[in-house]
């Protein structure tokens, strides 16, 4: 016994009748998605400490200094990234002015275009498998699920926690994720280029077809534009991020050729010697640069340090066990990450002769799931471990969740009975969203125990905000539950998550994020404001007990950073001039317990300004010198 499902067939058909309301409906989807994600708000917080100001002064630095080719941050070279991150943030200020809109929009755009890139991608090439495309009959249900898995696809790789932090702060992690991800989706658009078969697919047979020989001509000859995407990409992502850029994608890309047996036919088409020279014509005039500059220190930190150490060994004791990855993923990309089993299992992708015999126009859920593993298992085996290392491998995830459900709901009949592992997962998301909702009202208690944001736990329970968010999630479950217990409307359990996701990320995660800028990062740019009005002219400035960068960058003067008044912080103070032009007094940043562990006495210095938790305090350097000697 099958039961026709009148709800979503009757809709998609009165909606089929008027194709232009089809694409209005596309790009009011992309707007609402990209603007509520990345745009909303986006320069309503200060930078966070400690990582984003980094790369926001280093950025001013450029623009001040008028050197594009070393980034600098408090007068000391920065060689921990590519300087593409910092010239577009550099731009951005030319353009709209320094401030946290400028240093955002880069990551912010980057997610954006990865996202409209997604949509168009699975809107050609979204089938769940080639078997499913072949099984449908009509060419009506085959658009229905493309359409589907373009909206549902394009959705979550913008819903999901990975994506949503990184996209909203300017650093080099979602610059890399989008030129990495668009430079494998321009690779798959030229590997079907021309050569784009119908569907179904003529089997191969056994031993037919030549095999055409490499020759210099071939590898010269770019014969799809699309190529030259894919390495104008792989350049930019190497000019954010290093080598990795390019690593990562030609894994990717080789493992799948290999796997499909097209890599000596893909070689012929892509123009190996002519698209390298393009990429080798982004990224090497930089490196010859910086390394002209700045000589062996530069290859020692960037290549030795932050490229080859972070790979073989533990740095900064960013040291994770091997399942590191997995929690990573079950949570960054939850609730979605629930069907990734189920998504990869469908695939079959272990059926290596099935797969040969398919179009490559047919090959996009292979190369997806060779786009997630790759990644994986990189990142996995390399001894440094963050969460923002998987975030390039969040398209293909959403990709693969996107498959599913696109083939649930381009069926014009249900069958009697729910496919048991599509059943289980359902039942694990209702179950997941259950325990956000849970977890959402122990918020306070897992605050944390920062000192500077001591008064969090209590802002958030008067906030009502943890009520909030187990409300939203509650109400999501309930929906998805009676969506299952009614058996015609099951399939409309992944709207439920996506509006619960949206309306979570506008009545919860942004609240949140003002309220933890309010407790954590207003009193230091507010004390950066009063250093402005109370310093003297060349009066040297001194953090103590903690950095924050944020500082350097909201009074945009040189800070001296000590953890205590230690051997480096002597010489700091001693290396400024003892002369009548340079004051005899310090301005000394920190919280009270740590000016008092300097030694120094009340009655030695003069507090300045009182900010919860911090303190400014303007004290004799010879004082300071003289109590640590």
């Amino acid at each position: 016994m099958v039961k026709t499902n009148h709800s979503i067939s009757d809709w998609w058909q009165s909606f089929e009748k008027y194709p232009a309301y089809t694409w209005a409906f596309s790009i009011f989807w992309l707007i609402l998605i990209n603007f509520i994600v990345f745009l909303w708000q986006l320069g309503s917080t200060g930078l966070v400490d400690e990582t984003e100001p980094l790369f926001a002064e280093a950025s001013r630095q450029m623009s001040v200094t008028g050197n594009w080719i070393t980034p600098y941050f408090n007068e000391v070279t920065r060689f921990d990234k590519p300087p593409l991150v910092y010239w577009l943030i550099a731009f951005f200020y030319q353009v709209i002015g320094v401030n946290e809109w400028a240093v955002r929009l880069p990551s912010a755009l980057a997610a954006i275009g990865l996202v409209v890139f997604s949509f168009f991608t699975l809107r050609n090439f979204g089938f769940a498998s080639p078997a499913v495309a072949t099984a449908i009959e009509h060419s009506g249900k085959i658009q229905r699920q493309l359409w589907f898995s373009a909206w549902i696809g394009s959705a979550l790789v913008a819903l999901n926690l990975e994506t949503l932090l990184w996209a909203r702060q300017g650093v080099s992690d979602m610059l890399l994720s989008g030129c990495m991800g668009m430079a494998l989706l321009c690779f798959f658009w030229g590997y079907v280029g021309k050569r784009q078969e119908a569907i179904p697919p003529t089997p191969l047979k056994k031993g037919g077809g030549k095999r055409q020989k490499l020759t210099l001509k071939s590898l010269l000859y770019i014969t799809n534009k699309w190529y030259l995407g894919f390495y104008t990409f792989a350049g930019l992502a190497v000019l954010t991020k290093g080598p990795i850029g390019v690593v990562l994608p030609v894994l990717v890309i080789l493992a799948f050729l290999i796997y499909v047996g097209s890599l000596r036919e893909t070689l012929q088409e892509i123009g190996v010697i002519t698209g390298g020279f393009i990429f080798l014509l982004i990224t090497v005039p930089w490196f010859v640069l910086v390394i002209l500059q700045n000589g062996q220190a530069y290859i020692d930190s960037f290549f030795g340090y932050h490229n080859l150490e972070r790979f073989t060994s533990v740095v900064n004791g960013h040291a994770a066990p091997w399942y590191f990855y997995f929690l990573i993923i079950l949570g960054m990309f939850a609730p979605w990450s629930i069907y990734l089993p189920l998504s990869i299992g469908r695939l079959r992708f272990w059926q290596r002769s099935f797969w040969q015999q398919q179009p490559r126009s047919a090959q996009f859920s292979l190369f997806a799931f060779f786009w997630f593993a790759v990644i994986f298992i990189f990142f996995t085996v390399a001894v440094t471990k963050l969460p923002s290392y998987v975030l390039p491998l969040m398209p293909a995830a959403a990709y693969l969740v996107a498959f599913i459900w696109s083939e649930e709901l381009s069926r014009d009949r249900l069958p009697s009975k729910l496919n048991y592992g599509l059943l289980i997962s359902i039942v694990i998301n209702i179950f997941l969203l259950i325990l956000l909702s849970v977890a959402s009202l122990q918020l306070p208690k897992l605050a944390g125990t920062d000192s500077a944001m001591e008064n969090l736990s209590i802002l958030l329970q008067q906030s009502h905000l943890p009520w909030r968010g187990s409300l939203l999630w509650g109400l999501t479950a309930t929906i998805s539950i009676l969506l299952l217990i009614k058996r015609q409307q099951w399939r409309w359990i992944i709207v439920a998550n996506i509006v619960g996701f949206l309306a979570f990320i506008i009545f919860f995660v942004s609240p949140v994020f003002l309220l933890v800028d309010q407790v954590r990062q207003l009193p230091l740019r507010q004390v950066a404001e009063e250093i402005k009005q109370v310093r003297h002219s060349d009066e040297a400035l001194v953090m103590i007990g903690f950095k924050k960068p944020s500082m350097t960058f909201y009074t945009q003067q040189t800070f001296g950073y000590f953890w205590t008044i230690d051997q480096d912080a002597r010489e700091f103070l001693e290396s400024i001039p003892n002369e009548p032009a340079y004051p005899s007094t310090i301005l000394l940043l920190g919280e009270p317990s740590q000016i008092a562990e300097t030694g120094l006495q009340p009655n030695e210095y003069q507090v300045l300004v009182s900010r919860n938790p911090y303190q400014l305090v303007r004290v004799e350097r010879k004082t300071v010198l003289r109590g640590n000697r």
